[in-house]
């Protein structure tokens, strides 16, 4: 079984897969839906869900610098429980601070375009995500 990594924005959705030992987070992809249409998530996922074999989800918590929890946050927090509820299964909260700056450092020494970088830089942060989170459960 795998694990997906999501990064959850207001019109698009980045999503890592890992591999079958949970040990290496990849880029998988982005979907785009409706601004705040969250609703639309969730039969997509399901999808990638089922056809990756994936049995633990990891989502981006966007908090604030100071360690507390803002309007993405508490959208974030819904989004976790409409989630579990739709796919009976776990999702945990991954601080996601700096992800973002840290996905588009990548890209950039990669020297890809601004609009190659604004396709990827969603899925590229959901891995950062992951691979955080993976990291700190081997130790």
């Amino acid at each position: 079984m795998r694990a997906m990594g999501l990064d959850l924005g207001t019109r698009t959705l980045g999503i890592s897969i890992s591999d079958a030992t949970k040990t290496i987070a990849s880029s998988y992809t982005t979907i785009r839906f409706p601004d705040s249409d969250y609703e639309v998530l969730l039969p997509q996922i399901q999808k990638i869900v089922e056809e990756q074999k994936i049995d633990l989800i990891v989502l981006g918590f966007p908090k604030n610098m100071n360690n507390t929890v803002g309007d993405r946050g508490e959208t974030t927090i819904s989004f976790q429980q409409k989630l579990k509820d739709y796919l009976n299964m776990d999702v945990v909260l991954q601080d996601e601070r700096l992800s973002t700056v840290e996905a588009t450092h990548y890209l950039l020494e990669a020297d890809l375009s601004r609009k190659k970088r604004k396709n990827k830089i969603d899925s590229v942060a959901a891995n950062i995500i992951l691979q955080t989170y993976l990291d700190k459960m081997k130790g």
